[in-house]
């Protein structure tokens, strides 16, 4: 239909990433006899982190890399499983640590995020490596706001100038998101559940990124024809469906490229973890 925006496909941009990281770590076991190691940590029995677990465990195999999930019970203390932390960050083998969040509430997850090795902290919310971001320095970056960046700039060869507004203020999501934008040379508001007048702070935006969890918050009036559209979102409704922060069907008709979901950000966000496993192993061992 005409006037319809580009669907901008996570599922094929995800695709060729994980392509572009199996050849890389083919070519440095062939070289080096090394190759990079994954392990991720999962506490309890939370039915979508098991998804995700064995998720993100099959697409490292895949990729050639070393992967092990350490399935911790829902009893595990905060104590072993910070002891877990402390033999994972000492074993050189291991080149990314991801604590899938959540955890059991009895375990505080911000002292258990500060205890992985930032030079292993795959998922890139160590505050060392927030620090690294905010100062526009090298370190581990969170796997989701990286994902949006590579599906932008697949969209928009030039990001520079651009006016962007980021509706979220999450540490995962709209925070780093915001700092990447602003090294790409982005005009960068971040905007939130108090923003006076929301939608023509997202109508003036040749970007938007949407951030929230609210299902279809984003309306198709609050988008600038033309702008470029990355739904973050992954809403469960009451009938079983997914559905993101925008409301696609009718933002589809307004926006010059979207992302979909499912399909959009969250392939990116496993391929990015994998990418950021390859940066950790590199930055390591030269």
């Amino acid at each position: 239909m005409a006037g319809e925006a580009r669907i901008i496909d996570g599922k094929a941009a995800a695709a060729t990433l994980r392509a572009e990281i199996g050849r890389e770590v083919a070519a440095i076991k062939a070289a080096r006899g090394l190759v990079p190691g994954l392990h991720v940590v999962l506490v309890g029995e939370d039915p979508a982190s098991k998804v995700y677990v064995a998720s993100k465990e099959k697409l490292a195999v895949e990729v050639g890399m070393n992967s092990v999930a350490h399935r911790l019970p829902a009893e595990t203390t905060e104590a072993e499983l910070l002891a877990k932390l402390a033999e994972l960050n000492a074993d050189d083998s291991v080149d990314g640590i991801l604590v899938q969040l959540p955890l059991p509430k009895h375990i505080d997850t911000g002292r258990i995020i500060d205890a992985i090795d930032p030079a292993k902290d795959v998922d890139g919310l160590h505050p060392i490596n927030a620090g690294l971001l905010a100062g526009g320095k090298n370190g581990l970056v969170p796997c989701t706001p990286l994902g949006c960046m590579l599906l932008l700039r697949q969209a928009l060869p030039s990001l520079a100038g651009l006016d962007a507004v980021v509706i979220g203020r999450s540490e995962l999501v709209g925070r780093p998101v915001a700092q990447l934008l602003l090294q790409a040379d982005c005009t960068v508001t971040i905007a939130h559940s108090r923003t006076r007048d929301l939608a023509s702070v997202a109508r003036r935006a040749d970007i938007v990124i949407a951030a929230v969890g609210r299902p279809h918050m984003v309306k198709a009036d609050w988008i600038k024809p033309g702008a470029t559209v990355i739904d973050v979102g992954i809403n469960r409704l009451e009938d079983g469906k997914l559905a993101g922060d925008v409301d696609f069907t009718e933002a589809v008709k307004v926006a010059g490229a979207i992302t979909p979901v499912p399909g959009g950000v969250g392939p990116m966000t496993i391929a990015c973890l994998l990418k950021n496993t390859l940066t950790a192993f590199r930055a390591r061992r030269g």
